[in-house]
């Protein structure tokens, strides 16, 4: 499953049998090595295109320098699955993964972790895959039911499914909506929830995945431009 182009071949029925496949390789066992770099990756594409733009950013941590970054694009076959997004998006970030010469310690990706119907959102998919600890960051809520937090910043409360937490909703800045954090592979709950809020600096969504977002947007418009 490393390979970028395997994933064009699968069936949703197939994809559905994979995930659960690889939910009984989930751990969320602490990182316990020193976080020196992390990352963050994010994807783009025109609606309806089959064209993705992925990019991952290495920054310094927890300085949040940019050390190093990688925007590549694929071609998408699989079809657009509420569930199963990942097997439209891991072949593009396997593919900049490939080609990214310095690893973070963390990668944070656009996304959810273990916050999914199956357990088995982006992070937590790439995770298993690439043998890389990953946290979930998304914009929206997948899955689960939630209290809303304190309108004030690093509020955060549980996000229960089946009465399972899997995750927590954080509030990274008062006036603003919250940002889901989910653990995706070989980070704890607690420590994903802690290294986000070390990576909020004056926007609402983490430095990893902002920059990862800008590069990748911008690397679509150019691309758009150029036809």
């Amino acid at each position: 499953m490393t390979d970028p182009e395997f994933y064009n071949t699968l069936t949703p029925s197939e994809a559905v049998a994979i995930q659960k496949q690889l939910r009984e390789k989930v751990t969320l066992d602490p990182f316990t090595g020193p976080i020196r770099l992390i990352g963050g990756a994010d994807i783009s594409f025109n609606k309806f295109e089959e064209t993705v733009y992925a990019g991952i950013v290495v920054l310094k941590y927890p300085e949040l320098l940019v050390q190093t970054y990688v925007v590549v694009t694929f071609t998408v076959k699989f079809p657009y699955v509420s569930g199963l997004l990942a097997f439209r998006e891991v072949p593009a970030l396997l593919k900049a993964w490939q080609q990214l010469a310095q690893k973070p310690d963390i990668l944070v990706l656009d996304g959810q972790g273990i916050a999914h119907p199956r357990r088995m959102g982006i992070a937590t998919h790439f995770g298993i895959i690439a043998g890389q600890p990953t946290i979930g960051c998304g914009k929206s809520r997948l899955t689960g039911s939630y209290q809303e937090p304190a309108n004030q910043q690093f509020a955060a409360t549980p996000l229960m499914h089946k009465e399972e937490q899997i995750g927590n909703v954080l509030r990274s800045k008062a006036n603003c909506k919250p940002v889901f954090v989910s653990p995706g592979y070989h980070v704890s709950m607690l420590q994903s929830l802690d290294i986000i809020k070390r990576c909020v600096r004056k926007h609402r969504i983490p430095e990893p995945t902002r920059l990862a977002h800008l590069l990748v947007n911008e690397e679509r418009v150019k691309a758009r431009g150029n036809e």
